[in-house]
């Protein structure tokens, strides 16, 4: 079956370690000569050319810039304490200030990467102020950066949307319940932790309202600016290509008023965001031409039918695509592994009659869950490469464990219950 070929490829090509965006080009141009004889390349450059002038596709960059200057104004630090003032009574200590200054920061910079390396760095030294349990610390700061793939402004929704044509301020309303949601079951898994073993809490901090109230401003600013671009785009002010620009100019904002606005920090925000942006829009383009082929081909429409013959129903299906995700996403990156599957994937779970605002939301989650699922776990590397002590890369993966369960249970909660993800779109739209 072309379909399964198609796959089989894939996956060679990936774990032969080739690059993506390589991966579906080669793949592309083997299908095109095998099938249409090179018939297709011939209009490659018209489709190129119309998916780079979308006006939607100018936000990834804008979004990445904003995460960059967020990321180097200095704002981590100042957020950490405030949220550990606020959350540090709870069981568990400082671990729930991980994961909530994750979630403000996730909402800022739309990165998961940058978030855990962020966070990490300013918790890390806890650790052994506070005798906490360094595997379940190092985890709970792992399975917090993931929140920048879901949390809007996140640029995997953007791509996402741009990639299935689903509408991006819906998927950013979809994804605010859910990363809600996890946020707290990230958080009562600390408290059952630390409750069922009370020696994983580490030291209690006990902060005064004063003390709290002096910091709230260090929360208000990363809320002003996450309420300014994802709250403009709801209100219909601005598209999120215009909310973009705004958070940019917000955040310059932000860098100017902490003095870290300098020559040096802009030309190291604007180098990683033209790298960044490059790789990103390479892969895109090349998924794009892969998705138009296989459409020419009818390899999707084979594929559907032949899902019918088994019998399947749907949620048996969304089942096996649940394990798929989950065994490809232990040796491909996040970002990889949904640019390359999206193409088959997408329209064979929308013609079972799932919406595509839903499945783009759960398809979000398993690429959270790949982020700390070894051996390839983008976010485990980042926590272990923070650490001083150079301890064993298991401390962090075993910390990661709970974390991951909690994700399958939402995932469980939101197919039980699909109005966690589809009630504010249907709100709004």
């Amino acid at each position: 079956m072309v379909f399964l070929l198609i796959v089989a490829v894939l996956l060679v090509l990936v774990f032969m370690s080739i690059p993506v965006a390589s991966v579906l080009g080669l793949l592309t141009m083997w299908l095109d000569q095998a099938y249409t004889d090179g018939r297709m390349s011939l209009t490659f450059g018209g489709f190129i050319w119309d998916a780079s002038t979308q006006f939607i596709l100018i936000s990834v960059p804008l979004f990445i810039l904003l995460g960059e200057i967020v990321l180097r104004a200095g704002l981590a630090e100042k957020m950490y304490m405030a949220v550990s003032k606020w959350l540090s009574w709870l069981p568990g200590g400082l671990m729930h200030a991980n994961i909530g200054s994750s979630a403000i920061f996730a909402a800022t910079s739309g990165s998961s990467v940058a978030t855990a390396a962020t966070i990490g760095t300013v918790a890390y030294p806890e650790i052994g102020k506070r005798g906490y349990k360094e595997s379940l610390f190092l985890g709970s700061i792992a399975a917090g950066g993931t929140l920048g793939v879901l949390i809007p402004p996140s640029v995997v929704l953007i791509v996402y949307g741009v990639l299935t044509q689903t509408s991006i301020p819906e998927l950013y309303l979809a994804g605010i319940l859910p990363g809600l949601l996890l946020v707290v079951l990230f958080s009562l898994v600390i408290i059952v932790a630390c409750l069922i073993n009370p020696s994983y809490s580490g030291q209690k901090q006990s902060s005064t309202w004063a003390e709290k109230m002096t910091v709230l401003l260090d929360l208000v600013r990363p809320l002003i600016l996450f309420m300014g671009v994802v709250g403009s785009i709801y209100a219909g002010i601005a598209t999120p290509t215009e909310a973009a620009s705004f958070g940019v100019v917000f955040a310059l904002g932000l860098a100017w008023w902490e003095k870290k606005l300098t020559v040096p920090m802009l030309l190291a925000c604007f180098e990683n965001t033209v790298k960044t942006t490059a790789m990103i829009m390479l892969i895109i383009f090349a998924a794009m031409l892969l998705n138009v082929v296989i459409g020419y081909m009818g390899v999707i429409q084979s594929a559907t039918e032949f899902i019918k013959t088994l019998n399947l129903t749907s949620l048996e299906t969304l089942m096996i695509l649940v394990v798929f995700y989950l065994i490809l996403g232990m040796f491909m990156e996040t970002f990889s592994m949904m640019l390359t599957t999206i193409g088959l994937v997408f329209p064979l779970m929308t013609s079972l009659g799932f919406d595509p605002v839903w499945f783009g939301i759960v398809l979000t989650i398993l690429m959270e869950i790949a982020l700390i699922t070894p051996p390839i776990g983008v976010n485990l590397f980042v926590v272990q490469g923070i650490r001083k002590n150079g301890g064993a890369f298991n401390d962090v993966c075993v910390g990661a464990i709970p974390f991951v369960l909690m994700m399958l249970l939402l995932i469980v909660l939101v197919t039980i219950f699909p109005e966690i993800i589809l009630w504010l779109p249907n709100k709004f739209y």
